[in-house]
């Protein structure tokens, strides 16, 4: 019978370690293995959901039945219902985008100056409605807009010379209300981003400038704008697909997934109805998948706009 020595373990051990330590430091498979955490997430959680939605928007879904139908999830979904959730969602993306981009950028660049006074007092103070629930949030809008006279919004409005509204009731008013709703918790966060960028731009360029005899505007155009223009795309790309996946909001301000002549009525708000209040699961992965294809589209044309495809020379 033969026996293995404890010398010839140890080196048998040793040499197994040194193997395995070798593919760690590998260059080709080390930096896998740091990203493999992501990759396993990223698959169970974006790409499985994406694939089984894609097979069951082909299907028929019913309790204890499962029925492929071929396209006729897709042909349902040409009706004028799904096309105000679109229509409304693509007015509710674009009034956001208008304002999350431009205002939170000038912010930064106000906050950032050291001539700003009560700097950090205004950066938590716009940061802050970022922290509150936009189930709370939606909760305060909807009696903020609510259509008796002492409400705030008519008590505002009748101050300044005009009738009350119906504020919740008017395509809209309605959409101003969703659009102040969405400006007021998120313009601490895409300012957030725009102060990091800004304040990873050396000084010394600015300086450099101000010997050059430039002025506010030059510094600024010249400057601040083109080195902020990573950051600019990003907060972008995350805005568009904030707009477009906007439901919350929308739920809490009519307190429930049924707005006036469907006013309010989302794209995801309509994958929800149809997909978990009427239990069609089938429909509901069909609205997605458009849903994604939509976002998809449209970021993918912002990003070649942007020339963010062009090759580095």
């Amino acid at each position: 019978m033969e026996s293995t020595s404890p010398a010839t373990s140890t080196k048998t051990g040793g040499f197994k370690g040194r193997k395995l330590t070798g593919i760690l430091y590998s260059k080709k498979i080390a930096p896998w293995f740091f990203i493999l955490p992501f990759l396993i997430s990223f698959a169970l959680f974006f790409v499985y959901p994406v694939i089984s939605a894609m097979n069951m928007s082909f299907q028929q879904v019913l309790p204890g039945q499962v029925e492929y139908i071929g396209l006729e999830n897709y042909e349902k979904l040409w009706n004028p219902i799904f096309w105000k959730a679109i229509v409304n969602s693509s007015k509710y993306t674009l009034y956001t985008l208008l304002i999350l981009i431009p205002v939170p950028l000038v912010l930064a660049v106000f906050l950032n100056s050291k001539a700003m006074m009560l700097r950090n007092f205004f950066r938590s103070t716009l940061f802050i409605p970022a922290l509150t629930s936009v189930v709370v949030a939606g909760t305060v809008f909807r009696l903020a807009f609510g259509e008796l006279e002492g409400s705030l919004m008519n008590t505002i409005a009748v101050s300044i010379g005009f009738e009350p509204q119906r504020w919740l009731r008017r395509e809209e008013l309605a959409m101003f209300a969703l659009v102040l709703l969405a400006c007021w918790r998120w313009i601490g966060v895409n300012l957030l981003y725009f102060m990091a960028g800004l304040q990873n731009i050396p000084i010394e360029l600015y300086e450099s400038a101000e010997i050059d005899g430039a002025n506010t505007w030059n510094k600024f155009s010249r400057i601040t704008l083109p080195l902020l223009k990573p950051i600019s795309i990003y907060v972008f790309t995350i805005s568009i697909y904030g707009g477009y996946s906007m439901f919350t909001e929308s739920y809490m301000l009519w307190a429930g997934n049924r707005s006036p002549n469907d006013i309010g009525l989302t794209i995801v708000g309509y994958l929800y109805r149809n997909g978990l209040e009427q239990n069609n699961l089938g429909l509901g992965s069909a609205v997605g998948i458009v849903l994604l294809l939509i976002t998809f589209a449209i970021t993918i044309v912002q990003l070649k706009l942007f020339g963010m495809f062009r090759k580095e020379e």
